[in-house]
């Protein structure tokens, strides 16, 4: 775990690149398709919400999501209603919740703790990469 500084533009410009953040979508897609079907079930996406989301970590886990919530959250992003994700849907479900990450930060940059391979921490690797090869 280390501790970051990050911003909503830090986040905004990794969902912006476009290379990048599909590499990012399709290692945690790889990461929470547990049985190798490229499809993600309810509770592939329950048991990827702990180890994706910047709230929690193994170290620190987050408490239970509600399975309500949970089960809407799902619905929302099964845009085939087959009671599964693809990647394409997973890559919305993941865009929302970066978004949501950058408008809860806004324009202050904030310092957080993060595990190395958090979505958060991404980002901020992300960020570096671009302004070292911009230099």
């Amino acid at each position: 775990m280390s501790e970051e500084v990050v911003n909503s533009t830090t986040v905004t410009n990794f969902i912006d690149d476009k290379d990048g953040f599909d590499k990012f979508v399709q290692e945690c897609f790889d990461m929470v398709d547990e049985n190798g079907d490229d499809m993600l079930s309810l509770e592939e996406v329950r048991g990827g919400f702990r180890k994706l989301l910047p709230f929690g970590s193994e170290s620190q886990p987050m408490k239970p999501m509600d399975e309500g919530m949970l089960k809407l959250i799902f619905e929302r992003f099964d845009q085939d209603k087959n009671g599964k994700l693809d990647i394409t849907e997973f890559k919305s479900l993941m865009t929302e919740i970066m978004n949501a990450v950058a408008r809860g930060i806004d324009g202050f940059p904030i310092i957080v703790n993060l595990e190395k391979d958090s979505m958060l921490m991404n980002a901020i690797q992300h960020e570096l990469v671009t302004q070292s090869s911009s230099k």
